[in-house]
């Protein structure tokens, strides 16, 4: 059942967190300096995310002045494309150069706000949310090309000092399998 991003009050804090990558490794949030930064929660099994994957890889990579994070907050016992191996077959089948994050308590994803996948917080140098919501307008199905033009319109006008013109579209979804 497809669910929407809950639309968190612009100028919320990024909460902080500590979380393991795909290697183990503990990253936080004070470990991504760049100017903006892009906090998405994202899994392996979900079609919306399939959906946007790669077009997402491309659209991030390069870009010097964002520092994105990718984080998978889903029961993996119970969804096992969701653990660690799924997670590095999807970030190399997509091209996802930047950390993915394991969130096994589902604390983060509830900091957050987290309700889908994918679901995006866009924060600014103050670490302060600037945009919330959806890649693009396109989903499985629909038709819609994948552009990522509402991100790319997000991160242009953080980047810029400027605020997220409203309205923002919220992202459309899998539910995060919560335990």
């Amino acid at each position: 059942m497809a669910l929407q991003s809950a639309m968190v009050p612009l100028g919320t804090p990024a909460p902080d967190f500590t979380l393991p990558d795909l290697a183990g490794q503990g990253r936080s949030l004070t470990d991504f300096e760049a100017p903006v930064l892009l906090v998405a929660f994202l899994c392996n099994h979900c079609p919306y995310v399939k959906h946007i994957e790669t077009a997402f890889g491309q659209f991030v990579s390069g870009q010097e002045d964002l520092n994105v994070v990718g984080i998978c907050s889903n029961d993996a016992v119970k969804y096992p494309d969701d653990g660690p191996e799924g997670l590095a077959d999807q970030a190399k089948r997509a091209g996802w150069e930047f950390p993915y994050l394991i969130d096994e308590s589902q604390d983060v994803a509830r900091a957050y706000s987290a309700v889908c996948t994918p679901d995006f917080f866009l924060y600014g140098p103050d670490r302060k949310l600037a945009y919330r919501g959806a890649f693009d307008g396109s989903s499985p199905g629909n038709g819609k090309p994948l552009t990522g033009e509402y991100l790319a319109a997000a991160v242009e006008a953080v980047r810029s000092g400027q605020a997220v013109p409203e309205p923002h579209h919220a992202s459309v979804g899998c539910g995060i399998k919560w335990k």
